[in-house]
Protein backbone atom coordinates (compact mmCIF):
# COMPACT_ATOMS: atom_id res chain seq x y z
CA UNK A 1 0.00 0.00 0.00
CA UNK A 2 2.89 2.23 0.53
CA UNK A 3 4.07 1.50 -2.26
CA UNK A 4 1.09 2.46 -4.49
CA UNK A 5 1.27 5.75 -2.64
CA UNK A 6 4.73 6.74 -3.05
CA UNK A 7 4.54 5.85 -6.65
CA UNK A 8 1.16 8.23 -7.10
CA UNK A 9 3.16 10.99 -5.08
CA UNK A 10 5.92 10.74 -7.52
CA UNK A 11 3.59 10.80 -10.17
CA UNK A 12 1.18 13.28 -9.59
CA UNK A 13 1.67 15.21 -13.02
CA UNK A 14 1.52 12.43 -14.96
CA UNK A 15 -1.43 11.29 -13.77
CA UNK A 16 -2.93 14.33 -13.59
CA UNK A 17 -2.12 15.20 -17.21
CA UNK A 18 -3.25 11.23 -17.99
CA UNK A 19 -6.81 11.66 -16.59
CA UNK A 20 -7.39 15.38 -18.44
CA UNK A 21 -6.61 13.88 -21.45
CA UNK A 22 -9.27 10.58 -20.94
CA UNK A 23 -11.68 13.63 -19.30
CA UNK A 24 -11.86 14.93 -22.61
CA UNK A 25 -11.32 12.21 -25.01
CA UNK A 26 -14.80 10.10 -23.39
CA UNK A 27 -16.23 14.26 -23.35
CA UNK A 28 -15.01 14.76 -27.20
CA UNK A 29 -16.63 10.94 -28.09
CA UNK A 30 -19.61 11.55 -25.80
CA UNK A 31 -20.30 15.50 -28.20
CA UNK A 32 -19.79 13.48 -31.20
CA UNK A 33 -16.65 16.36 -31.59
CA UNK A 34 -14.52 12.82 -33.14
CA UNK A 35 -11.37 12.02 -31.02
CA UNK A 36 -8.63 13.61 -29.01
CA UNK A 37 -6.53 10.69 -29.59
CA UNK A 38 -7.10 10.39 -33.51
CA UNK A 39 -3.30 10.67 -35.23
CA UNK A 40 -3.71 13.98 -37.27
CA UNK A 41 -4.94 15.11 -34.13
CA UNK A 42 -2.33 14.10 -32.19
CA UNK A 43 0.12 15.37 -34.40
CA UNK A 44 -1.40 18.67 -34.15
CA UNK A 45 -1.29 18.82 -30.28
CA UNK A 46 2.72 18.80 -31.05
CA UNK A 47 3.17 21.21 -33.78
CA UNK A 48 0.52 23.73 -31.77
CA UNK A 49 2.38 23.55 -28.57
CA UNK A 50 5.76 22.97 -29.77
CA UNK A 51 6.18 27.17 -29.14
CA UNK A 52 5.28 26.57 -25.45
CA UNK A 53 7.79 23.57 -24.58
CA UNK A 54 10.74 25.90 -25.70
CA UNK A 55 9.53 29.04 -24.19
CA UNK A 56 8.71 26.88 -20.76
CA UNK A 57 12.35 25.25 -21.03
CA UNK A 58 14.15 29.05 -21.69
CA UNK A 59 10.90 29.95 -18.47
CA UNK A 60 12.00 27.30 -16.45
CA UNK A 61 15.37 28.65 -15.64
CA UNK A 62 14.86 32.38 -15.05
CA UNK A 63 12.11 30.96 -12.37
CA UNK A 64 14.90 28.82 -10.78
CA UNK A 65 17.46 31.27 -10.85
CA UNK A 66 15.36 33.75 -8.07
CA UNK A 67 11.85 33.18 -9.13
CA UNK A 68 12.06 35.55 -11.78
CA UNK A 69 9.82 35.61 -14.57
CA UNK A 70 9.98 37.37 -18.45
CA UNK A 71 7.26 39.05 -19.41
CA UNK A 72 8.33 39.84 -22.86
CA UNK A 73 9.28 36.19 -24.69
CA UNK A 74 5.64 37.26 -26.48
CA UNK A 75 7.07 40.25 -27.58
CA UNK A 76 10.40 39.13 -28.48
CA UNK A 77 8.70 35.94 -30.89
CA UNK A 78 6.73 39.02 -32.87
CA UNK A 79 10.29 41.22 -33.72
CA UNK A 80 12.21 37.85 -33.82
CA UNK A 81 9.26 36.98 -36.56
CA UNK A 82 9.15 39.92 -38.33
CA UNK A 83 12.94 40.47 -38.80
CA UNK A 84 12.68 36.49 -40.52
CA UNK A 85 9.84 38.12 -42.19
CA UNK A 86 11.25 41.28 -43.83
CA UNK A 87 14.90 38.83 -44.54
CA UNK A 88 13.42 35.72 -46.21
CA UNK A 89 10.29 37.30 -47.88
CA UNK A 90 10.68 40.62 -48.91
CA UNK A 91 14.65 40.99 -48.86
CA UNK A 92 15.10 37.02 -49.69
CA UNK A 93 17.87 37.02 -48.10
CA UNK A 94 19.82 33.05 -48.09
CA UNK A 95 17.94 30.84 -45.07
CA UNK A 96 20.62 30.11 -43.06
CA UNK A 97 21.62 33.91 -42.81
CA UNK A 98 18.50 34.85 -42.02
CA UNK A 99 17.99 31.89 -39.24
CA UNK A 100 21.48 32.94 -37.60
CA UNK A 101 20.40 36.53 -37.71
CA UNK A 102 17.36 35.71 -36.06
CA UNK A 103 19.21 33.61 -33.76
CA UNK A 104 21.59 36.98 -32.77
CA UNK A 105 18.94 39.19 -32.18
CA UNK A 106 17.19 37.12 -29.53
CA UNK A 107 20.46 36.53 -27.88
CA UNK A 108 20.94 40.30 -27.85
CA UNK A 109 18.03 41.72 -26.56
CA UNK A 110 18.32 38.78 -23.70
CA UNK A 111 21.83 40.00 -23.10
CA UNK A 112 20.03 43.30 -23.06
CA UNK A 113 17.18 42.93 -20.54
CA UNK A 114 19.82 40.79 -18.43
CA UNK A 115 22.29 43.45 -18.09
CA UNK A 116 19.82 45.49 -16.67
CA UNK A 117 18.55 42.93 -14.31
CA UNK A 118 21.91 41.52 -13.28
CA UNK A 119 24.27 44.10 -12.77
CA UNK A 120 22.06 47.32 -12.00
CA UNK A 121 19.64 45.18 -10.39
CA UNK A 122 16.49 46.36 -11.60
CA UNK A 123 13.32 44.19 -11.11
CA UNK A 124 12.82 41.31 -13.41
CA UNK A 125 9.25 42.33 -13.62
CA UNK A 126 10.19 45.88 -14.47
CA UNK A 127 12.60 45.68 -17.36
CA UNK A 128 10.52 42.50 -19.22
CA UNK A 129 7.02 44.40 -18.87
CA UNK A 130 9.43 47.64 -20.16
CA UNK A 131 10.29 44.41 -22.87
CA UNK A 132 7.40 43.46 -23.60
CA UNK A 133 6.42 47.08 -24.63
CA UNK A 134 9.53 48.02 -26.37
CA UNK A 135 10.05 44.82 -28.47
CA UNK A 136 6.20 44.39 -29.49
CA UNK A 137 6.28 48.44 -31.02
CA UNK A 138 9.38 47.50 -32.82
CA UNK A 139 7.74 44.65 -34.18
CA UNK A 140 4.82 47.03 -35.41
CA UNK A 141 7.65 49.60 -37.02
CA UNK A 142 9.60 46.23 -38.78
CA UNK A 143 6.56 44.97 -40.42
CA UNK A 144 4.75 48.53 -41.01
CA UNK A 145 1.70 46.85 -39.36
CA UNK A 146 1.44 44.16 -42.30
CA UNK A 147 1.46 40.31 -41.92
CA UNK A 148 4.61 39.20 -44.50
CA UNK A 149 4.13 35.81 -45.85
CA UNK A 150 4.82 32.90 -47.59
CA UNK A 151 7.92 31.83 -46.66
CA UNK A 152 10.33 30.25 -48.94
CA UNK A 153 9.65 25.92 -48.90
CA UNK A 154 13.44 25.75 -48.29
CA UNK A 155 12.64 27.17 -44.91
CA UNK A 156 9.39 25.97 -44.02
CA UNK A 157 10.72 22.36 -44.50
CA UNK A 158 12.65 22.60 -41.70
CA UNK A 159 10.02 23.03 -39.10
CA UNK A 160 7.40 21.54 -40.80
CA UNK A 161 7.79 18.24 -42.74
CA UNK A 162 8.07 15.07 -41.33
CA UNK A 163 10.47 12.06 -41.73
CA UNK A 164 10.37 10.12 -44.30
CA UNK A 165 9.15 12.28 -46.84
CA UNK A 166 7.08 9.75 -48.65
CA UNK A 167 3.90 8.66 -45.96
CA UNK A 168 4.26 4.58 -47.93
CA UNK A 169 7.24 4.40 -45.35
CA UNK A 170 6.24 6.12 -42.66
CA UNK A 171 4.47 3.50 -40.31
CA UNK A 172 7.60 1.37 -40.67
CA UNK A 173 10.25 3.62 -40.15
CA UNK A 174 8.77 5.64 -37.14
CA UNK A 175 7.76 2.01 -35.39
CA UNK A 176 11.43 0.86 -35.90
CA UNK A 177 12.71 3.89 -34.60
CA UNK A 178 9.79 4.21 -31.64
CA UNK A 179 11.30 0.54 -30.81
CA UNK A 180 14.61 1.79 -30.35
CA UNK A 181 13.98 4.30 -28.08
CA UNK A 182 12.29 2.28 -26.13
CA UNK A 183 15.40 -0.36 -26.34
CA UNK A 184 17.72 2.71 -24.91
CA UNK A 185 15.64 3.95 -22.32
CA UNK A 186 15.04 0.69 -20.69
CA UNK A 187 19.00 -0.03 -21.05
CA UNK A 188 19.71 3.36 -19.73
CA UNK A 189 17.74 2.97 -16.69
CA UNK A 190 18.31 -0.27 -15.67
CA UNK A 191 22.39 0.54 -15.98
CA UNK A 192 21.82 4.06 -14.38
CA UNK A 193 19.95 1.67 -11.21
CA UNK A 194 22.78 -0.49 -11.17
CA UNK A 195 25.11 1.72 -11.24
CA UNK A 196 23.50 3.67 -8.31
CA UNK A 197 22.93 0.65 -6.22
CA UNK A 198 27.04 0.03 -6.96
CA UNK A 199 27.85 3.21 -5.36
CA UNK A 200 25.14 2.68 -2.69
CA UNK A 201 23.11 5.53 -3.75
CA UNK A 202 19.77 5.64 -2.83
CA UNK A 203 17.51 4.42 -5.38
CA UNK A 204 13.53 4.24 -5.72
CA UNK A 205 11.72 0.52 -5.03
CA UNK A 206 11.36 -1.87 -7.43
CA UNK A 207 7.54 -1.51 -7.76
CA UNK A 208 8.02 2.06 -8.34
CA UNK A 209 10.79 1.49 -10.52
CA UNK A 210 9.60 -0.86 -12.68
CA UNK A 211 6.30 1.39 -12.58
CA UNK A 212 8.18 3.82 -14.50
CA UNK A 213 9.58 2.24 -16.94
CA UNK A 214 6.04 0.65 -17.92
CA UNK A 215 4.22 3.82 -18.24
CA UNK A 216 6.88 5.80 -19.99
CA UNK A 217 7.38 2.89 -22.46
CA UNK A 218 3.74 2.44 -22.78
CA UNK A 219 3.52 6.02 -23.78
CA UNK A 220 6.34 5.76 -26.44
CA UNK A 221 4.89 3.39 -28.39
CA UNK A 222 1.58 4.62 -28.30
CA UNK A 223 2.56 7.89 -29.46
CA UNK A 224 5.05 6.36 -31.98
CA UNK A 225 2.06 4.45 -33.07
CA UNK A 226 -0.33 7.81 -33.68
CA UNK A 227 2.73 9.48 -35.88
CA UNK A 228 2.97 6.43 -37.79
CA UNK A 229 -0.60 5.98 -38.38
CA UNK A 230 -0.33 9.90 -39.51
CA UNK A 231 2.49 11.30 -41.57
CA UNK A 232 5.58 10.07 -39.65
CA UNK A 233 7.86 12.14 -37.56
CA UNK A 234 7.54 15.47 -37.18
CA UNK A 235 10.56 17.44 -37.45
CA UNK A 236 10.11 19.91 -35.40
CA UNK A 237 9.52 16.74 -32.97
CA UNK A 238 13.49 15.94 -33.10
CA UNK A 239 14.08 19.94 -32.38
CA UNK A 240 12.34 19.81 -29.43
CA UNK A 241 13.82 16.54 -28.18
CA UNK A 242 17.29 17.66 -28.84
CA UNK A 243 16.09 21.08 -26.46
CA UNK A 244 15.10 18.91 -23.78
CA UNK A 245 17.99 16.47 -23.40
CA UNK A 246 20.13 19.21 -24.34
CA UNK A 247 18.69 21.21 -21.17
CA UNK A 248 18.44 18.11 -19.20
CA UNK A 249 21.83 17.63 -18.97
CA UNK A 250 22.90 21.32 -18.54
CA UNK A 251 20.23 21.15 -15.41
CA UNK A 252 21.29 17.61 -13.93
CA UNK A 253 24.75 17.11 -15.33
CA UNK A 254 26.91 20.28 -15.47
CA UNK A 255 28.64 22.45 -12.92
CA UNK A 256 26.89 26.09 -14.26
CA UNK A 257 23.32 23.98 -13.52
CA UNK A 258 24.42 23.43 -10.17
CA UNK A 259 24.95 26.50 -9.59
CA UNK A 260 21.84 28.16 -11.17
CA UNK A 261 19.92 25.61 -8.70
CA UNK A 262 21.76 27.03 -5.77
CA UNK A 263 21.21 30.49 -6.87
CA UNK A 264 17.53 30.16 -6.74
CA UNK A 265 17.63 28.33 -3.49
CA UNK A 266 19.63 31.20 -1.56
CA UNK A 267 21.87 33.72 -3.70
CA UNK A 268 24.25 34.95 -0.46
CA UNK A 269 25.14 31.62 0.42
CA UNK A 270 25.88 30.75 -2.89
CA UNK A 271 27.37 33.79 -3.63
CA UNK A 272 29.67 33.54 -0.53
CA UNK A 273 30.48 29.55 -1.84
CA UNK A 274 32.31 31.28 -5.17
CA UNK A 275 29.30 31.51 -7.26
CA UNK A 276 29.16 34.76 -9.68
CA UNK A 277 25.80 34.95 -8.99
CA UNK A 278 25.46 38.40 -11.25
CA UNK A 279 26.77 36.60 -14.40
CA UNK A 280 24.44 33.17 -13.38
CA UNK A 281 21.26 35.45 -13.43
CA UNK A 282 22.27 37.26 -16.77
CA UNK A 283 22.86 34.04 -18.80
CA UNK A 284 19.36 32.71 -17.34
CA UNK A 285 17.84 36.45 -19.69
CA UNK A 286 21.04 35.92 -22.86
CA UNK A 287 19.28 31.80 -22.53
CA UNK A 288 15.96 33.07 -22.68
CA UNK A 289 16.35 35.38 -25.77
CA UNK A 290 17.89 32.97 -27.54
CA UNK A 291 15.14 30.43 -27.01
CA UNK A 292 12.61 32.96 -27.86
CA UNK A 293 14.18 33.23 -30.80
CA UNK A 294 14.12 29.92 -31.51
CA UNK A 295 10.31 29.72 -30.31
CA UNK A 296 9.72 32.29 -33.32
CA UNK A 297 11.85 30.89 -35.90
CA UNK A 298 8.97 28.00 -35.56
CA UNK A 299 5.81 29.99 -34.92
CA UNK A 300 6.64 31.81 -38.31
CA UNK A 301 7.05 28.43 -40.09
CA UNK A 302 3.96 27.11 -38.86
CA UNK A 303 1.54 30.05 -39.51
CA UNK A 304 3.63 30.63 -42.75
CA UNK A 305 3.40 34.40 -42.09
CA UNK A 306 5.25 36.74 -40.20
CA UNK A 307 3.00 39.24 -38.18
CA UNK A 308 2.85 42.20 -35.84
CA UNK A 309 0.36 40.48 -33.58
CA UNK A 310 2.47 36.95 -33.15
CA UNK A 311 3.30 35.88 -29.91
CA UNK A 312 0.08 37.60 -27.67
CA UNK A 313 -0.44 35.25 -24.43
CA UNK A 314 2.51 33.31 -25.12
CA UNK A 315 4.34 34.47 -21.88
CA UNK A 316 0.98 33.50 -19.89
CA UNK A 317 1.57 30.17 -21.52
CA UNK A 318 5.00 29.35 -20.53
CA UNK A 319 4.81 30.83 -17.36
CA UNK A 320 1.83 28.20 -16.51
CA UNK A 321 4.03 25.35 -17.67
CA UNK A 322 6.22 25.79 -15.57
CA UNK A 323 4.63 26.21 -12.47
CA UNK A 324 1.99 23.61 -13.41
CA UNK A 325 5.31 21.34 -13.96
CA UNK A 326 6.25 21.69 -10.35
CA UNK A 327 8.80 25.25 -10.79
CA UNK A 328 8.83 27.08 -6.71
CA UNK A 329 7.78 31.11 -7.86
CA UNK A 330 9.92 31.13 -4.94
CA UNK A 331 13.24 29.53 -7.21
CA UNK A 332 15.38 26.75 -6.94
CA UNK A 333 13.16 23.91 -7.59
CA UNK A 334 11.98 22.84 -10.88
CA UNK A 335 12.83 20.21 -13.70
CA UNK A 336 12.88 20.30 -17.70
CA UNK A 337 10.90 17.08 -17.62
CA UNK A 338 8.32 18.84 -14.98
CA UNK A 339 8.15 22.29 -17.50
CA UNK A 340 7.92 20.13 -20.49
CA UNK A 341 4.99 17.85 -18.51
CA UNK A 342 3.24 21.66 -17.42
CA UNK A 343 3.33 22.59 -21.27
CA UNK A 344 1.93 19.51 -22.65
CA UNK A 345 -0.59 20.20 -20.02
CA UNK A 346 -1.53 23.57 -21.47
CA UNK A 347 -1.41 22.24 -25.01
CA UNK A 348 -4.32 19.28 -24.25
CA UNK A 349 -6.90 22.02 -22.35
CA UNK A 350 -6.37 24.29 -25.26
CA UNK A 351 -6.60 21.20 -28.05
CA UNK A 352 -9.58 19.74 -26.22
CA UNK A 353 -11.47 23.02 -25.04
CA UNK A 354 -10.88 24.02 -28.79
CA UNK A 355 -12.53 20.65 -30.39
CA UNK A 356 -15.57 21.32 -28.03
CA UNK A 357 -16.19 24.27 -29.42
CA UNK A 358 -15.47 26.11 -25.54
CA UNK A 359 -15.39 29.75 -25.83
CA UNK A 360 -12.14 31.70 -25.98
CA UNK A 361 -12.73 33.91 -22.82
CA UNK A 362 -13.59 30.59 -20.98
CA UNK A 363 -10.43 28.85 -21.85
CA UNK A 364 -8.66 31.91 -20.40
CA UNK A 365 -10.51 31.40 -16.91
CA UNK A 366 -9.66 27.58 -16.81
CA UNK A 367 -5.97 27.96 -17.59
CA UNK A 368 -6.30 30.70 -15.47
CA UNK A 369 -7.54 28.64 -12.71
CA UNK A 370 -5.22 25.72 -13.09
CA UNK A 371 -2.39 27.99 -12.84
CA UNK A 372 -3.74 29.29 -9.76
CA UNK A 373 -4.36 25.66 -8.48
CA UNK A 374 -0.60 24.80 -9.16
CA UNK A 375 1.21 27.93 -7.32
CA UNK A 376 -1.41 27.23 -4.44
CA UNK A 377 -0.32 24.04 -4.10
CA UNK A 378 3.64 24.66 -4.04
CA UNK A 379 2.51 27.50 -1.23
CA UNK A 380 0.95 25.59 1.11
CA UNK A 381 3.52 22.78 0.75
CA UNK A 382 6.48 24.83 1.74
CA UNK A 383 4.53 26.22 5.09
CA UNK A 384 3.60 22.47 6.38
CA UNK A 385 7.42 21.44 5.19
CA UNK A 386 8.32 24.64 7.31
Amino acid sequence: MSSIIEILKRNSLLLALVAVMIFFEITIRATGHGSMFSPSNFTNIISQNSYVIILAVGMLFCIIGCGNVDLSVGSIVALVGAIAGVMMVNWETNVYLAIATCLIVGILIGAWQGFWIAYVRIPAFIVTLAGMMLFRGMALLVLDGLTISPFPPEYLRYFTSFIPKARSGAFSLTMVVTIILCAIYLGFSIYSRLNKIKKNYQVEDKTTFIFTLVVVIGALLGSGFLLASNKGIPVILILLTVIVLVYSFFANRTVAGRRLYALGGNEKAAKLSGVNTNFMLFFTYVNMGFLAAVAALVCVARFNSAAPTAGNGYELDAIGACFIGGASAYGGVGTVAGAVIGAVFMGVLNNGMSILGIDANWQRTVKGLVLLFAVVIDVLSKKRVK
